[in-house]
């Protein structure tokens, strides 16, 4: 299978650069893979193709400062993006984290970051990708929210804002850790889950801490040959309990039924478990536990839109974006979304 199969055009005024004033004020296409159907509505109608019994998988990871600029001794700029917390000791944190550019730090270069802090390269992982043990005064949490930018995803052409820290969060974000967030949870408002919950409905949350894997691009052309990257995960006894009682488990978001589709066995039983997952889901997959997915509308050649794909169908699927192009849809990480049935 081809990843230029998995191409669309998409022109640069369609990719939202700002969210909505109003988090539920989003539009939502819903794509019936039986019907072959596709139809237009609000988000805040999704009340309306909830049932009693369905459980609604979200994912609470929150999303970290992990944007971080400095410099070298000899004056030049750096700038580095956490990916993965190693460990840490009574006095370092360690990090692999992406370095721009990659070509100005070596083995050995120590890069200051302000307040006193430094950061010293440890070693080289791959690419861009570098080990580094962080040295701060009081705790890295702390030097990270005071020194640290939100990090917005490269299509989004502006400096991120004051506001940014908390719309580029779910209303569900509880555990820090993931360096992009699931935004499918960013449509959701206090004022949808009471309209969830008076069709019966059940909200349930997971963790999985969104890391470089979740965005890293397709740079194979055989699908089959990409690599994901794992990413730390979590659901406890009291969701796995809800969700293994459900009529119908809704994914919010692509991380969300990465969660499911990792934990669950052939019988779509999951467990309450801890670990991580590089599953890699693209058409072929037969999901075992996800009986439809809230989505935003996903880049081009990505293991999103293959994901996507993997349950809608390829040329469905594509057929979708086309007319959201056309329609003014707005894409990515603060756009609109797909609601994605059997």
């Amino acid at each position: 299978m081809k990843i230029s199969e998995f191409d669309y055009f998409l022109p640069r005024s369609a990719i939202a650069q700002y969210p909505l004033e109003t988090r539920d004020a989003s539009r939502m296409m819903v794509i019936k893979k039986a019907e072959k159907s596709i139809s237009h509505h609000l988000f805040s109608e999704i009340d309306n193709f909830i049932f009693p019994g369905d459980v609604l998988v979200v994912n609470d990871s929150r999303v970290i400062p992990a944007r971080i600029h400095g410099w070298k001794e000899s004056g030049g700029k750096v700038e580095l993006l956490l990916l993965r917390k190693i460990g840490e000791t009574r006095l370092t944190t360690v990090w692999d984290a992406l370095v721009k550019p990659g070509s100005r730090v070596k083995e050995g270069t120590v890069i200051k970051l302000g307040a006193g802090a430094v950061a010293k390269v440890l070693e080289r992982l791959e690419g861009k990708k570098w080990r580094l043990s962080f040295l701060v005064e009081g705790s890295f949490e702390d030097f990270l929210q005071t020194h640290g930018e939100v990090p917005l995803p490269p299509y989004i052409k502006r400096k991120d804002t004051p506001a940014d820290r908390e719309r580029y969060q779910t209303i569900f974000a509880s555990h820090p850790g993931s360096v992009a967030a699931p935004t499918a949870g960013f449509h959701f408002s206090p004022r949808i889950l009471e309209k969830i919950e008076a069709r019966g409905g059940k909200i349930v949350r997971v963790t999985l801490h969104v890391g470089y894997g979740t965005f890293r691009p397709v740079e194979t052309e055989e699908v089959e040959r990409h690599h994901m990257e794992e990413e730390w995960y979590s659901i406890s006894e009291e969701a796995a309990e809800e969700i293994n009682k459900a009529k119908r488990v809704i994914a919010i978001g692509t991380t969300s039924a990465r969660v499911l589709e990792s934990v669950a066995d052939e019988r779509g039983v999951v467990r309450a478990q801890t670990g991580m997952t590089d599953l890699f889901i693209y058409p072929g997959y037969r999901f075992k536990r996800v009986d439809a997915m809230l989505t935003n509308f996903h880049l081009p050649r990505s293991t999103l839109i293959l994901m996507a794909a993997a349950f809608t169908g390829k040329e469905l699927l594509l057929t979708a974006y086309r007319l959201a192009v056309e329609q003014g849809y707005r894409f990515y990480s603060y756009g609109d979304c797909t609601l994605l049935l059997p």
